[in-house]
Formats: structure tokens, sequence, C-alpha cells
């Protein structure tokens, strides 16, 4: 059997099995589920990441747990949020222009994510809310953001953060979720589970969570707290996060403006020259883009 022959038979399998709990037994695939929503992705290699400047420790704890963080350069500080099952170094290319630009730049990895110690679920598994206090810890031994750069579930998670009392002066989100079940509808269809299984993920994320799933939707956030100057940046063939989420946030928020790119996909923009640009210049003195959607 060629190699192409036996992950057509693993896939069948796998559906035929998923496909019998949601007839059967969808409680206990409701369980399976939810394990696998919540578990982290294996973590990216440091050795396919950009090159980082030298940097000083800026770590600091989230509820006895560590929190790994570097920060580089001097000046009002600027902090980067990596996305689900990234680590920090993923902006490295933002750092020595903001650097430059004279900014003190904080990077951190969020629970469960890069050289951070584990989430409140264990070392795999993270959240929204986590990310979210990840960034408040930061903030709260680092200083108030003039700025957050944030890239795709920790764009959702810095705008979950702007409701919890972040107060950024400016906001970049790069390639955002807007909208978490709309994550889910495509988590469903990857691992091949139905509607019953989905109905009992979406129960047990909120008990986990404490919160509705509605707290978690990013464009609605401009209906409960005064968002600030924001920049989003999403390519138009992003196959993981549809560009439509990131049009969705720049029409609901008031003044955001939408950098829509062509090509780069969701994480080659996190190294594009013409975008790095672009985001410190918003960041630095509020530049007019050279593109837009």
């Amino acid at each position: 059997m060629t190699e192409s022959a036996q992950n057509r038979t693993i896939v069948r399998a796998h559906r035929a099995l998923w496909g019998g709990l949601e007839r059967y037994a969808p409680r206990l695939g409701a369980r399976w589920a939810t394990r696998l929503w919540f578990t982290v992705p294996p973590p990216i290699p440091p050795v396919r990441l950009p090159a980082l400047p030298p940097g000083v420790d800026a770590g600091v704890a989230l509820d006895g747990r560590a929190l790994h963080g570097t920060a580089w350069g001097a000046g009002p500080p600027v902090y980067l949020v990596h996305g689900w099952g990234g680590r920090s170094g993923q902006l490295g290319a933002f750092v020595a222009p903001l650097v430059a630009a004279g900014h003190r730049v904080v990077a951190m990895d969020a629970p469960a994510h890069g050289a951070s110690g584990p989430g409140a679920h264990g070392r795999r598994c993270g959240s929204i809310p986590e990310f979210a206090a990840a960034l408040r810890a930061a903030v709260a031994v680092h200083g108030r953001p003039h700025a957050v750069v944030a890239h795709s579930l920790g764009a959702a998670a810095a705008a979950h953060a702007l409701r919890e009392g972040v107060r950024p002066a400016r906001l970049v989100l790069l390639a955002p979720v807007a909208d978490p079940q709309q994550a889910l509808t495509t988590f469903a269809a990857r691992v091949g589970f139905g509607p019953r299984i989905r109905a009992g993920v979406e129960r047990a994320t909120e008990r986990r969570l404490g919160l509705p799933w509605a707290a978690f939707d990013v464009p609605a956030v401009a209906r409960f707290v005064a968002v600030p100057p924001t920049l989003v940046v999403h390519d138009r063939r992003d196959r993981e996060v549809g560009f439509r989420e990131g049009r969705a946030i720049a029409d609901a928020w008031p003044g955001a403006r939408l950098l829509a790119t062509d090509g780069l996909g969701h994480r080659r923009l996190l190294r594009d020259d013409a975008v790095v640009a672009d985001v410190v210049g918003f960041v630095a003195d509020g530049a007019e883009t050279r593109r837009s959607a």
C-alpha cells in the first residue's frame, strides 16, 4: 500500500470513529473533542524562527507559573503577542525596527507555549483568557503599553484584554481571529465530528472558562470599551483565518484601518518587510499605510 493510500485509509477510519461517537456516544465524543480543542499544537522549533538580537530576561509569573519573556531597547513599551501554538520569536522581525524607533519591546510566551510554564489545565492546554492574563501580567511588571502587536488567536486575546482593562495607545491585529465559534466550525470539520458533539464542546468550553462565547466576539468589543486606534493586517488568501474576520473587526471598530495583503498567507506576513514597515510606522508615529483594502 502506498503512503497516500495509507493516509486515506487512516482518514476514513478516523472519520468513521467520530461518526460513530456522534451517533451513539455524543457525550464521550464531546469530552474527547473538548480535550483536543484546548490542546496546544506541538511547539515551533526555534531554528525555524527569525534570529533575534540579544535581549534581557523579562519573564513574569502568572498564578505562580513562570512565563518566559524577553525585552529589548528602551522607551514606551510595545508588547508582542503570538498566536495559538506559536511562540514570541515568531514576531521577531518587528523587534529591531521598533527598538530603532525608540521603543522598549517586550515579547512573552503564553502559558503552555514556547518556553513558558504550563497553563491552568496543564502543560499542553491553553485558552484566550490565559493569553489575555499573560498580557496583563506583563503590563503590570513592564508598564502601560504604548502599543500591542498581536497575531491570530493572540489578537483575539489582546481584544479580550481591552475588556479587562489593558489600555494601549495603539493596537495592531495581524491575521486576527474575530469569532472563535467560527474557529470551532473549522476545527469540527477538520476533526470530523458533527453537531451533537459540537454542542457538547460549546457547553464544556463555557464551563471551563466561566464565560459565554459572546465574551470572545472581537467585533463586539467596541460596544463595551473605547478601542484605541487600530491597524488590522490580513491577507486575502489566508487559509487558516479567513480575510472576512479581519474585515469584520475593521468594519466594527471606530477608526480602525484594514491593510490587505495578497499572497502572504497566515504567517508570512509576520516577516514581510513591507508589512513590518507599515506596522512600525503606525506604532511609532501613526504614519499612513501605503496599501488599503
